[in-house]
């Protein structure tokens, strides 16, 4: 009895391994598609081995579609005309695409897998974005949980961007993640200087790029980047600005206050920053050195959850009601908007709503 027990172990553990050895030959197989051909804008034809994400084929030949969420189909900016070949629009697209665009074609990249040849329709732009090779100059602790780092390019390399674009950068395996990732970070020195950039970046709990940041990266290492990206820049116009931002979302607004410095303005500007308490109140002297250098520049910090112990003396609550001391008059102000999608939201349902900026007029990178 025993060894008929052992009989029948013995033949379904072989039957086990025998359809798991073909069900990764079937895996195999069906994952290969060989060789196809990409052309972009009917003019440029890559071949890439089939398979993988249209946005991964297209940086592998050096073609950088932006992508804040790292090609995790969350944050739709990796947008594309896919004209042939890109199979049917899949649900995890549908909510991040409008009727308009799906009607048109448009498709995220991310969730596009080329499996035969493909057709897709890309702005000229993006053939200006590059991979760039850098070293780490300098890490700055601005809070418990935000650093400012400091990239300095490789040696015959330089970077040109708008003030407020961002770049997307990308880390190395650590500890349990095995893979690279690729997260969008705005620039936040000014784009006069073209050796180098810095970034500022929060820690996000479990955030597989932040947390790589906060606790790998050192002085000296090297790390590669691509942009720049965006359409979130400061507009050359003499309308006045509304900067607001929340935590990290500071970098873009000192970039643009930077170049200003550089290139001189006679704007009105007026800087809201939102944090919880003062421990989260950062760049606050540099701030306070705008305002002597502006002839027009107010720095306005408004705490949400400041203790008694803290004895903070300054605004406290939400952002909105404060802009009626900032907006002179609705039709020629601009709104320049950088922190969380809650936050990115809200401001811009207030500013539309209760104080009459065109929809139009407000700028926004939201990396949620």
């Amino acid at each position: 009895m025993l060894i008929r027990i052992l009989e029948d172990i013995a033949l379904m553990s072989g039957i086990g391994v025998i359809l798991a050895l073909i069900l990764v030959l079937a895996q195999r197989w069906l994952s290969n598609y060989g060789e196809v051909t990409i052309n972009i804008n009917g003019k440029r034809d890559l071949t890439v081995t089939g398979g993988n994400s249209l946005l991964s084929s297209l940086s592998d030949e050096q073609i950088f579609i932006p992508s804040a969420c790292g090609g995790r189909g969350t944050c739709g900016a990796c947008k594309c005309q896919v004209l042939e070949g890109g199979g049917p629009i899949l649900p995890t697209e549908k909510p991040l695409l409008t009727k308009a665009e799906m009607a048109d074609n448009v498709r995220l990249s991310c969730q596009v897998k080329v499996k035969s040849d493909i057709k897709i329709q890309i702005p000229e732009a993006i053939f200006n974005i590059r991979r760039f090779n850098s070293v780490i100059e300098e890490i700055v602790d601005y809070t418990y949980d935000i650093k400012g780092v400091t990239f300095k390019l490789n040696e015959g390399q330089s970077i040109d961007f708008k003030a407020g674009q961002y770049v997307q950068l990308e880390t190395k395996p650590y500890e349990k993640i095995k893979q690279k990732v690729m997260r969008a970070y705005s620039i936040s020195s000014k784009p006069e200087i073209r050796d180098r950039i810095q970034l500022i970046i929060r820690l996000v709990p479990e955030g597989v790029c932040t947390t790589w940041v906060h606790t790998q990266l050192k002085v000296g290492d090297k790390v590669d980047f691509t942009g720049a990206y965006g359409d979130f820049y400061l507009r050359d116009t003499a309308a006045d600005i509304l900067f607001v931002a929340g935590g990290s979302g500071s970098a873009p607004i000192k970039s643009m206050l930077e170049h200003l410095q550089e290139v001189g303005t006679n704007r009105k500007m007026t800087y809201f920053f939102g944090a919880r308490t003062t421990k989260d109140l950062y760049l606050d002297e540099e701030m306070r050195a705008f305002e002597e250098f502006f002839d027009d520049f107010e720095y306005v910090p408004v705490l949400s959850h400041a203790t008694e112990a803290e004895n903070w003396q300054g605004k406290t609550g939400y952002l909105m009601p404060y802009f009626k001391d900032a907006i002179r008059d609705p039709k020629n102000t601009e709104a320049y908007l950088c922190g969380s999608p809650g936050m990115i939201a809200a401001v811009t349902k207030s500013l539309i709503n209760d104080y009459g900026i065109a929809e139009e007029k407000i700028y926004y990178d939201s990396f949620g």
